[in-house]
């Protein structure tokens, strides 16, 4: 509690005459963290966090989810981590094709998939490989686990995405207006914090990576107060008992043995150049998407939803006039409010809505 004041004494006298100041933390996990620990209520009034596109199941396409529930009703078995049940897609979604009597399971590592492989020899795994580089090496793991092992009944609809394009993407775009990112720690732990340093050589401003107790996130905008108010722009690392400069090389090198950089989509935001994976040619058997490609008609919706703005720290979650009404974490309407790290689902938990921010 005596560190905590401290950073608060020390936010505070760093803000202290500044203008207003707009930080984003880009990863959900930080999200739900600030929000569980009250961290907004106790800024100054010239500090304002927002949230950015750091929840994977966030901004994962509809068009994707179409592709899954396809397989799915084909009588392939499809794996994934729980969030991703109820997100929606063009029409329906994982939750309601599993109701309808869809072999949907829930798994908590790819790994444990090789094992449903193994004891369904004749039918076909596929496994929902969405995330960012904190979870896109346990997946190529995998893959190389299975390809050892001779496993032949398992696949991986991929969209992994990478964390620093979409943060060239937000720099330029003129709608987002940030003074500072606090990065996520776990992602840094994979690709080291160096990884983010075109953010003060090229953009020039700052940032800190970020633990995700309390007093590391408070540690982390402290950091990002003494950059402004000292003048002096750079990556600091506030979680130096994990996150090193260079990041995990063993996890960099499996990473790069089963994966190439691709453009993708990203929901709500368009196609970021080089920031997601795709399967390398010599593992293309696992590619289900190369293996058995299927076709789905795009569906273009209609909706006020206004997620792909939330995701870019442009508007606040109670902006959209679909929070908290007809879109709620039971009845989602949009990607943010499906998953425990989705800003909307945070604000909804949390009281958005209530606190005047």
């Amino acid at each position: 509690m005596a560190d905590t004041l401290k950073l608060v004494k020390k936010i505070s006298r760093l803000a202290d005459g500044k203008k207003s100041l707009r930080f984003m933390e880009v990863c959900g996990t930080h999200t739900v963290a600030i929000f569980r620990s009250g961290i907004r209520q106790i800024l100054p009034e010239n500090v304002e966090l927002v949230s950015g596109p750091g929840c994977p199941v966030c901004v994962t396409n509809d068009d994707y989810i179409d592709k899954a529930i396809a397989y799915a009703r084909k009588n392939f078995v499809i794996a994934t981590f729980g969030d991703m049940l109820k997100v929606p897609g063009s029409r329906s979604s994982l939750a309601t094709a599993s109701a309808e009597g869809a072999d949907v399971r829930i798994v908590y590592s790819p790994l444990d998939c090789i094992q449903i492989a193994l004891d369904n020899p004749h039918k076909k795994i596929i496994f929902l490989a969405v995330g960012f580089e904190t979870t896109a090496p346990t997946a190529a793991a995998t893959i190389l686990a299975a390809k050892a092992r001779g496993v032949k009944n398992l696949f991986m609809l991929s969209a992994q995405k990478l964390v620093p394009p979409a943060l060239r993407m937000l720099l330029a775009d003129s709608q987002v207006k940030v003074d500072g990112f606090l990065l996520p720690g776990h992602v840094a732990v994979v690709i080291g914090a160096k990884a983010f340093n075109f953010l003060a050589d090229e953009f020039k401003i700052p940032s800190a990576v970020g633990g995700f107790e309390a007093d590391e996130i408070l540690s982390a905008l402290a950091s990002l107060l003494e950059q402004i108010d000292g003048g002096h722009i750079e990556v600091a690392n506030d979680y130096r008992a994990v996150v090193k400069a260079e990041g995990n090389i063993a996890a960099q090198k499996i990473l790069s043995q089963v994966y190439d950089v691709a453009d993708v989509d990203w929901r709500g935001i368009g196609k970021i150049p080089a920031s997601g994976l795709k399967m390398r040619d010599e593992f293309a058997s696992f590619d289900i998407e190369r293996v058995e490609p299927i076709e789905i008609e795009r569906v273009e919706k209609k909706s006020a939803c206004r997620c792909g703005e939330v995701l870019r720290g442009i508007v606040k979650p109670i902006d959209c006039p679909l929070f908290g009404k007809i879109c709620q974490p039971l009845h989602a309407v949009g990607s943010c409010m499906v998953s425990v790290e989705g800003v909307c689902a945070a604000w909804y938990k949390y009281g958005g809505g209530v606190f005047k921010w």
